[in-house]
């Protein structure tokens, strides 16, 4: 099989993996498997407004993977996608409260800029901490993460009096700032679909560009295969791993305001990390950090996001649709184990086991 197949065939049979162990675990706690599953898709597309929805789940996840795949490229697990997104949303949040009479064009692009600049400024820290102290990235972008949180929580509650709807809650922003749209809503049955998901659709087809066709893909591409071969031919490996950071950072932040002004249209106290900043790096492992794959496996995310509550026409807890998740993810991961352990794929090592199982039959039969 090729190394392009293989791509394709290790997600897809992770997925039906995924599913299949959600199955087993819904069968021993007694519940009925077919009608879960039927409901969760009867639910997640049965209507437009169901369909809109799962539009606006895919934007911030799309933009969020697409961070994560750049990094990966360059040979960096960025953790810290949680943080970025959440600094991009305060932020960008904190200018729409500030400013509320801007034009809505200049609102829209001044968030958008706003929420990239933070994302970057955030990923970038552990780039320059990687880059000329050597510092392991995750480890520093772990504990940005919990820096961000508190910060920000910090700075939320430091907000204007006027501004604020409770103590750990602001207003909603204003019309001009809000990136649903009156004929989105109209289109979809008043769903929360957004313009996220155009920023990310041109995310997408950029960073392909980036990664594919371009002199900085290319070096982010060599660094990530071998920095020191990469600093021989020339490349400055220090620049590029800022560099990537810096990127991945941005779309974190892009896809953090998406979600913030998106979905929830003001800012308020986080009790944790952003779970959609895990949910993205999951959509890019899922797709092996390829930009059209990242569309594909957020759809999937989406899907199961919007139509987890239908489980519970079946009577079954919604949180079981995490399991089938999380089932994917190990499945996904652990072909990639096998491969840094043993350098060869999972379909290469079956090959390999049937080529031994042969000759033992073939030196018996002798």
């Amino acid at each position: 099989m090729s190394k392009k197949m293989q791509q394709i065939a290790v997600p897809l049979i992770s997925v039906l993996l995924g599913i299949l162990l959600g199955a087993i675990v819904m069968a021993i706690f007694g519940y009925d498997a077919i009608w879960g599953y039927e409901s969760l898709f009867k639910t997640a597309f049965g209507s437009l407004r169901s369909l809109g929805e799962i539009s606006r789940a895919m934007g911030p996840l799309v933009l969020i993977g697409l961070g994560f795949a750049v990094a990966s490229r360059a040979g960096f697990f960025n953790v810290g996608l949680s943080g970025q997104a959440l600094a991009g949303w305060i932020l960008a949040g904190w200018f729409a409260l500030s400013f509320p009479d801007l034009p809505r064009p200049l609102m829209l692009l001044a968030t958008v800029v706003i929420a990239a600049v933070a994302g970057g400024i955030i990923g970038a820290i552990p780039g320059v901490l990687r880059a000329y102290l050597g510092t392991s990235e995750v480890i520093v972008t772990i504990m940005m993460n919990y820096i961000v949180l508190f910060v920000g929580n910090a700075f939320i509650r430091s907000f204007p009096k006027s501004v604020m709807q409770s103590v750990d809650s602001s207003k909603r922003v204003g019309a001009n700032a809000i990136y649903q749209t009156e004929w989105l809503r109209s289109l979809t049955a008043n769903s929360r679909m957004n313009i996220g998901i155009f920023f990310a659709l041109i995310a997408v087809v950029l960073i392909w560009y980036m990664l594919k066709k371009t002199t900085l893909g290319f070096e982010i591409r060599a660094v990530g295969l071998n920095p020191n071969a990469s600093e021989y031919a020339g490349m400055s490996s220090k620049r590029t791993i800022i560099l990537s950071m810096i990127i991945s950072g941005a779309l974190a932040g892009l896809g953090g305001v998406v979600e913030g002004l998106g979905t929830y249209q003001n800012v308020f106290v986080q009790g944790s990390s952003l779970s959609v900043g895990f949910n993205g790096m999951a959509v890019s492992l899922l797709a092996a950090n390829s930009p059209v794959g990242i569309l594909f496996a957020a759809f999937l995310f989406a899907v199961l996001s919007v139509g987890a509550p239908g489980m519970n026409v079946a009577q079954i807890p919604t949180e079981l649709v995490n399991i089938v998740t999380a089932s994917i993810i190990f499945f996904v991961s652990a072909h990639y184990l096998i491969e840094r352990l043993t350098g060869k794929t999972v379909f290469e090592l079956f090959k390999n086991r049937k080529q031994e199982a042969g000759k033992v039959r073939g030196g018996k039969l002798g």
